[in-house]
């Protein structure tokens, strides 16, 4: 099976397989690729290819070559001209009062196309404007609706741990958070305190859902009664990292116990 890597395509697209044939590539390098209409460019984020056989024969695209000093002028240059078109494509938008929030705009590597990413609450009519603007900057012109999530990946930003907010920095693909994760967890459910800047779920609630459903199956539940040291008592509070429980005695004192310690009644 020839070797198959992975590249995100250009500043803001999705990470697509393609083929570097006899090109020496490694992670984190910028390449000359094929693409449906002429050439574009990308990073290389993965030198694995797609898991599934039936993906990989799938993969007919080719590495036309590593970016060279002027590739990486040129790109510097289309983004200059991107962030001017995105103030022209800004200004229509606000003056026929089209319901959509402009995002970011981008020029493939051969300027063939022009990418405008957008927010909008549903869908939108934008024929006219797109017909405006290809007559403004004489190019293929693409308006991509994105979601929220896909928002915040682009504009970037700090998170509540103080780190670069995960869909800017690493993650490649979104997998599905729900409010049973923040439960699992025992996340406070005020959606302020669980919620990043996109408006959604944590992303993070994903990551150690594993390990707090398959403690959660290990400790007993909230409130109910345990025998302990110390004597019978109900369980107010768990603490799954440090396998600690919190019980409270009838005389109301209220006392930590590690895990082992602890026995259901029956």
């Amino acid at each position: 099976m020839k070797k198959i890597v992975q590249i995100k395509r250009r500043e803001y697209g999705k990470d697509q397989y393609y083929r570097p044939g006899e090109i020496q590539l490694e992670v984190g390098n910028y390449c000359i690729i094929e693409v449906e209409r002429g050439i574009d460019y990308g990073k290389v984020m993965s030198l694995r290819g797609p898991r599934k056989p039936e993906e990989q024969k799938k993969t007919s695209k080719k590495v036309v070559r590593v970016m060279t000093e002027e590739d990486h002028k040129q790109v510097a240059s289309n983004r200059e001209e991107a962030i001017k078109a995105f103030d022209s494509c800004h200004k229509k938008v606000l003056e026929k009062g089209i319901p959509m929030k402009l995002v970011a705009a981008e020029y493939s590597f051969d300027k063939s196309r022009l990418l405008f990413y957008f927010t909008a609450e549903g869908r939108i009519d934008f024929r006219e404007l797109v017909k405006e603007l290809a007559a403004i900057f004489k190019t293929r012109i693409e308006l991509r609706q994105i979601g929220v999530r896909d928002e915040a990946r682009i504009r970037g930003g700090l998170g509540p741990c103080g780190l670069k907010l995960c869909c800017a920095s690493f993650i490649r693909k979104f997998e599905p958070v729900n409010i049973r994760m923040a439960k699992n967890q025992r996340q406070p459910l005020d959606p302020d305190k669980i919620s990043g800047v996109c408006g959604r779920l944590f992303c993070c609630l994903k990551y150690e859902d594993d390990f707090y459903r398959a403690a959660g199956r290990r400790f007993p539940k909230d409130g109910c009664e345990v025998m302990t040291p110390r004597g019978n008592g109900k369980v107010i509070d768990l603490n799954y990292l440090k396998e600690m429980i919190l019980v409270e005695f009838d005389d109301d004192v209220k006392q930590e116990f590690h895990l082992s310690e602890i026995k259901a009644r029956k």
